[in-house]
Parts: C-alpha cells; sequence; structure tokens
C-alpha cells in the first residue's frame, strides 16, 4: 500500500515497471471528502485538467496522473510495453489499488475516456458515477484509418524542441482542437506535452485508440456500462465529432445521459469552464454531499 503523504512529495508511485506522475488537488474545506480521478487524452498530461480540479476540490479530493508514455510518466530504456487500451485500463486499477481508494468518480478525456469505458466494465464496482468527455464512437473504415495511421506516425516523429521558439506555434498546433481560444499559457502547456511524449508510446497508441479492434470492441463496452456516467462533447468538435459521441450514448440510454456544450469543439472543459463544471456539478451534487 501506498502512504499518500509521502507518495505527494515523490509526486510518483510505480505501476508496472513505470514511475507515474501524480498530483493531488484538494482544498481543506471538509474532511473525508470522495476522490475525484482525472484522466487525459492522447499526446497531453494530467495538467491540463488542473483547472477543472482546482474548481471541484471544494467538493472532492482530485487525483490527477500522467499515462505512462505521456507527460511526466517517463518509459524507461528499452521497455517492451503494451500501448492497447485494455493495458492502461489495468494500469489504473493499479494506481486506485496502490492509494487503497476502494471506489472514486472518473474524469476521462478522448482517448483516456476509452479506456476508462473498458475500465467500466471491467471494474464497475470502484466508480460511484463517471464523466466522459468528448468520447465516442469510431466506425472502421480501412481506408482512412490506414491514412492516419500513416499521417500520425508522421506527426510524431517530426516533432522537435524549437517548435517552442516559434511565434504562434502554440496558436498554430491547437487550432484544430479548439473552437474558443484559451489562454496562452495552457496552449503551451499543449505543445510542451506534446514534444514530451514518448515516441514509442505516442505512436503505439495511435494504433490502438483508433483501430478495427477499438471500433469493434468500444460500441460492447459503452452497451454494458453499468455506472451512471455523463458523455459531454463540444458541438464543434472535428476530432470526435458529436453523432460519434450520440451514437456512443444511444448504446446505453439507462446509464449514460449525453449532454453537448454548445460553440465548444474538443477541450470543452476548457473553452467554456463556467458552463462545463455547472454541468458536471449537477450530475454529481447529490452524492458528493452524501
Amino acid at each position: 500500500m501506498v502512504d499518500m503523504k509521502t507518495q505527494q512529495q515523490e509526486q510518483t508511485v510505480n505501476i508496472r515497471g513505470v514511475n507515474h506522475y501524480y498530483e493531488w488537488v484538494s482544498q481543506p474545506s471538509r474532511s473525508n471528502k470522495p476522490v475525484l480521478v482525472f484522466v487525459h487524452g492522447w499526446g497531453g498530461s494530467g495538467r491540463y485538467w488542473k483547472s477543472t480540479a482546482q474548481s471541484l476540490s471544494d467538493q472532492f479530493d482530485c487525483l490527477l496522473y500522467d499515462l505512462r508514455g505521456f507527460g511526466r510518466s517517463r518509459l524507461p530504456q528499452n521497455s517492451e510495453i503494451s500501448y492497447d487500451m485494455e493495458e492502461y485500463a489495468e494500469d489504473l486499477a493499479i494506481l486506485l489499488d496502490k492509494f487503497n481508494l476502494e471506489q472514486i468518480y472518473l474524469n476521462a478525456h478522448s482517448m483516456g475516456a476509452s479506456l476508462v469505458t473498458l475500465f467500466l466494465n471491467r471494474y464497475p464496482q470502484k466508480v460511484k458515477k463517471a464523466i466522459l468527455t468528448c468520447s465516442g464512437i469510431f466506425e472502421y473504415n480501412p481506408i482512412t484509418f490506414n491514412l492516419f495511421h500513416q499521417a500520425g506516425t508522421v506527426v510524431v516523429k517530426l516533432r522537435f524542441n524549437w517548435f517552442l521558439k516559434i511565434p504562434q506555434m502554440d496558436r498554430l498546433f491547437m487550432s484544430r482542437f479548439l473552437y474558443r481560444p484559451i489562454p496562452a499559457e495552457e496552449r503551451k502547456a499543449f505543445l510542451e506535452d506534446y514534444l514530451l511524449a514518448d515516441e514509442a508510446a505516442a505512436k503505439g497508441t495511435i494504433y490502438t485508440s483508433v483501430s478495427k479492434h477499438a471500433a469493434t470492441i468500444m460500441p460492447e463496452a459503452f452497451a454494458q456500462v453499468t455506472v451512471p456516467t455523463l458523455l459531454i462533447a463540444g458541438e464543434k468538435d472535428i476530432i470526435i465529432p458529436t453523432r460519434l459521441a450520440k451514437k456512443a450514448a444511444n448504446l446505453n440510454t439507462n446509464y449514460i445521459e449525453y449532454f453537448e456544450l454548445p460553440n465548444t469543439a474538443h477541450f470543452p472543459m476548457l473553452e467554456d469552464a463556467s458552463n462545463y463544471l455547472e454541468k458536471v456539478r449537477s450530475f454529481l451534487q447529490a452524492d458528493s454531499q452524501s
């Protein structure tokens, strides 16, 4: 079992040979608050969740962590690690066990929402409620998937630290993901995280998160969710369009509530934080006060 205070100082926890960076965001407003865990998406890190966590830290002890191979969770040299979404789901289970967290709340984004959906299938007893931000079901097409993989592999390989010195590079990098502007420091953080991502992890997850296998198993995974879940989509999202998000939610109307945030794209929690938080709070309110 991991001592929470000790690990807060070290800020890493070893999960299957990889030191995972993590951070607690909390306010001492009341004791015994429930825990809300945040899971980031492809190319990012837990730090883009920090402002959301800070806003909810009066009600929750918020745990942010970086998936292995991303952000500050650096891979060991010459490691042979699977990048399957199922393996990342198992990493999350081990993380909770390390901190002796028997039941939590979850908020996951994009690729992180895919692995969390699989986690909900495997460990429903561990989750009180879940939020999937910008998630959906990709429709398999061998031609478009192959082109996506080829383009993604090239983009991942052509990453250079001098990108950070190019004026407005952060704005250009984030333009495809946003409909509304976000602060410059947040754009720069996204670019930094993208450049920091391990090449093998970045390439590997491109192939596992958008694949024939994923397109086959994810519909069933959404249909089998038995945890109360809120799926939040950005109206203008071109990464995971709303039709794909609606398709996922419609597979399980008993447990999945669909909500579309107007005039936002792939980062609604940053593009329209006030309305995003209002919906999240209303979804979580009753349980967080129990």
